[in-house]
């Protein structure tokens, strides 16, 4: 049985797409719902693929940690030699087959990838494309000095000219020969390929396999998955809308020592001894911070500020708070509400419950009504129970922005 391997292409900046990020991490429409370009083009793929690699931009690992069930590599300065660094990661791992694939091209039918794979059949090399039906001119500036832009000097024959698309298939083995011994940048896989004496089949493309390249072509793609969506509602729909959620937990314990006040969620509560710690101790801001880091699966605070760092004695604890929700929304997430409890016989939390809402939301930057502060004892069990300190438990959920 033959075993593939999907090699997606993730690794260029795409500037001329606009945005504040690389297009591949794009969403395609503005529902928080809504999956990104790469989302889209992995999706199509997991029906035919025993593994899946994201070669991605080493800027872009936060992103890219988010993406499930894929081996992620980074890419380098060409795509050439990122796709080279796909295949060396997939090397010697048995597999017959791999298809490379450009991320940007996010929303390939099935038909499509079917082509290329039944063409791999009986060639060692094959790749979609669509034959130039357009005229073809050669333009040039004028001459004239009073006019300015391109005009038409020549018309060229199109017969025989295609439209190179992805995925772009091959025997694993020979393309990760022709990739090793390819010198320079090349256009695209076939280049390498044909370069290494490779023959390479022209399979059917389709002009719903267009590369998203321009700010315009959002607006296409989301048209076109509109109309998938009403085309096959069941099937699609689904895949559209199902909702990326985190949940994290978190738990800190400060003691008691000597004086005037304690910190609990942002808020100065006046009380006759004082919780101790590196930090400025509040308990409830830890457990809440180490509850969002937990559900980006990023550590707890102790990775992010070490304890044996001087720099972060008494420091404040809105600090890693909002170091926490940055990250997440650096990774996409934003809040969905967060509930923290304080565990301890005094002081007495709840005159200041309203208030520790308020200030948590502030420092997260989000609506007081996904702030949940409440307190409760220990029927004075156990060390908060003998006031020796305070504990306390968060949980955090975390939904793609």
């Amino acid at each position: 049985m033959t075993k593939i391997a999907v090699l997606i292409v993730a690794a260029g900046r795409g500037t001329r797409a606009g945005g504040e990020m690389p297009k591949q991490w794009q969403r395609l429409g503005t529902a928080p719902t809504a999956l990104r370009v790469i989302d889209h083009a992995i999706a199509a793929f997991r029906p035919y693929a025993d593994a899946i690699v994201v070669v991605h931009h080493a800027d872009d690992l936060d992103l890219a940690q988010s993406l499930e069930n894929v081996m992620l590599v980074a890419g380098g300065a060409t795509r050439s030699v990122s796709v080279k660094a796909g295949l060396e990661a997939l090397s010697g791992q048995g597999f017959d087959t791999v298809l490379i694939h450009d991320a940007a091209r996010a929303l390939i039918p099935a038909g499509v990838i079917e082509g290329v794979l039944t063409a791999l059949e009986t060639h060692k090399g094959a790749a979609p494309a669509l034959m130039v039906t357009d005229a073809l001119w050669h333009g040039a500036s004028s001459q004239n000095a009073a006019e300015t832009g391109n005009f038409v000097d020549g018309t060229r024959d199109r017969s025989g000219l295609y439209r190179a698309q992805t995925p772009q298939g091959f025997a694993f083995d020979a393309i990760l020969t022709a990739h090793r011994a390819f010198q320079g940048e090349a256009a695209d896989d076939v280049e390498v390929a044909r370069a290494h004496g490779l023959a390479v089949a022209i399979t059917e493309g389709s002009e719903e396999n267009f590369k998203i390249t321009h700010p315009g072509d959002f607006a296409r793609a989301e048209g076109l998955l509109r109309q998938r969506a009403q085309d096959k509602p069941q099937e699609y729909t689904a895949m559209e809308i199902r909702p990326d959620i985190r949940l994290g937990n978190g738990y800190d314990v400060h003691r008691f020592g000597e004086g005037d006040h304690v910190w609990l969620c942002g808020v100065k509560v006046p009380h006759e001894r004082s919780l101790q710690g590196h930090s400025d101790a509040d308990v409830g801001m830890h457990a809440l911070t180490d509850a969002i880091y937990g559900a980006l699966a990023r550590g707890d605070i102790g990775q992010h500020f070490p304890p044996s760092d001087p720099q972060w004695k008494g420091a404040e604890s809105h600090i890693f708070l909002r170091h926490a929700i940055g990250l997440a929304r650096e990774m996409g997430y934003e809040m969905m509400n967060c509930d923290v409890t304080l565990v301890c016989e005094r002081p007495k939390v709840g005159p200041h419950a309203a208030s520790m809402r308020a200030a948590l939301a502030d420092i997260m930057g989000v609506d007081v009504e996904k702030v949940s502060v409440k307190a409760t004892t220990s029927e004075r069990l156990g060390f908060t129970g003998r006031e020796e300190g305070i504990a306390s438990l968060a949980t955090a959920a975390l939904i793609k922005s």
